[in-house]
């Protein structure tokens, strides 16, 4: 199960980085504030600096990005996911489907698909998912490695 699976790769790392542009910016940030409140270290990515890249280099592998992107996919979270796949970071990320150019990158994607309003988007199945997987990794992570 994929939401099984990015909470395992999520909970296993040092540091989560969260990647997310235009509509997609509410939800990591929101997702930073709760694993934050959650007591799970985290960088939200999106510095008005530009730093994103050079912030994004510490990255190892034993962190993961978690990035999030529906069409039309952002640049700049897609060149962060270029980065971090290039240096061994896992990526976990939730998209639109899996013509999305994250899914063939990404070791876990979990799709959304977010009701259309008259061409408005809503991002409301994208927060439960985000919310959902900060409270899992959490609980995963008090419980401890799994034997």
């Amino acid at each position: 199960d994929q939401g099984e699976r990015a909470i395992e790769v999520l909970a296993g790392a040092g540091t989560i980085y969260l990647a997310g542009q235009r509509r997609s910016y509410p939800v990591v940030a929101y997702l930073g504030y709760g694993l934050g409140k959650l007591g799970v270290r985290n960088v939200l990515l999106g510095s008005a600096a530009g730093t994103d890249p050079e912030t994004m280099s510490f990255a190892g592998s034993a962190d993961a990005l978690l990035a999030v992107s529906v069409a039309p996919y952002a640049p700049a979270t897609l060149a962060l996911v270029a980065d971090a796949v290039a240096r061994g970071v896992p990526v976990v990320a939730l998209s639109d489907g899996l013509s999305s150019p994250l899914a063939a990158t990404a070791v876990v994607m979990i799709e959304i698909v977010e009701a259309d309003f008259e061409g408005f988007r809503s991002s409301a199945a994208a927060f439960t998912v985000a919310m959902t997987l900060a409270v899992a990794v959490a609980e995963r992570r008090a419980a401890g490695p799994s034997k």
